[in-house]
């Protein structure tokens, strides 16, 4: 991913780091997929499997800033380098806080199953938010990987549906509490859960950004999409 530098012990230790992030990308992923199986599913193993996997995504994270402090430390990076190097580690964040949702996500799971919520409660409605958050999760990746600044930009883009999703599922679930009072509870669980996966694109949204920052090193936060689409065109 790094371009290539006069130390070849450089560019391993970037690759390394690049390597790791990933491999964190890739258990926060799977935690998605469980978490909605278990949603799904009503199942509250792949909700343990979860929050088993929580352990491993939090002490990645730990390892990886590790590294990122001592590349730093060693290394003296340059303004680009050193922004790869502060792009990577947020990017780690994110990652890390996008397995807390996931696992906000599978105690939400366990709590419905435990309180013998209606099953007439439109969960399955979730699965929608949940693929487009997965799928965005997995496309930011992939433009990090490829420092992808037109994907990166498609990524800020898409989180839009998200959002849209997200309000429309809390009409339908005030119409549901409203008609029955009884699956109040059920439906602030599954208000939770629709806001972690909302959460999760928001995630994917601030990669994308760091992606920008990387290549272009320009800070895009807080910007309208109108005008970085104008500005990376």
């Amino acid at each position: 991913m790094p371009e290539k530098h006069l130390s070849s012990q450089f560019d391993s230790d970037l690759n390394n780091i690049s390597s790791h992030v990933m491999e964190l990308g890739g258990l926060v992923e799977s935690q998605i997929r469980q978490a909605v199986f278990a949603l799904s599913q009503f199942s509250p193993e792949a909700a343990d499997d979860v929050l088993v996997t929580e352990n491993k995504v939090n002490s990645l994270e730990v390892e990886i800033d590790r590294e990122i402090a001592s590349v730093i430390g060693r290394r003296q990076p340059t303004a680009r380098d050193l922004r790869l190097l502060m792009a990577m580690s947020k990017t780690t964040a994110n990652l890390e806080r996008v397995g807390d949702e996931a696992a906000k996500i599978a105690r939400m799971v366990k709590s419905i199953i435990e309180g013998s919520a209606p099953r007439s409660l439109p969960s399955s409605d979730l699965r929608v938010s949940a693929d487009l958050a997965s799928g965005l999760l997995r496309k930011a990746l992939d433009a990090f990987a490829r420092l992808d600044v037109p994907m990166a930009v498609s990524i800020l883009r898409e989180d839009n549906e998200i959002d849209k999703e997200f309000d429309g599922f809390v009409r339908k679930l005030i119409t549901y509490m409203m008609e029955d009072p009884r699956t109040i509870s059920a439906s602030l669980d599954l208000l939770f859960i629709a806001k972690a996966i909302e959460r999760i694109g928001d995630h994917s949204k601030n990669i994308a950004e760091f992606i920008i920052y990387i290549v272009k090193g320009e800070d895009v936060r807080h910007t309208p999409l109108a005008d970085v689409e104008s500005s990376m065109s």
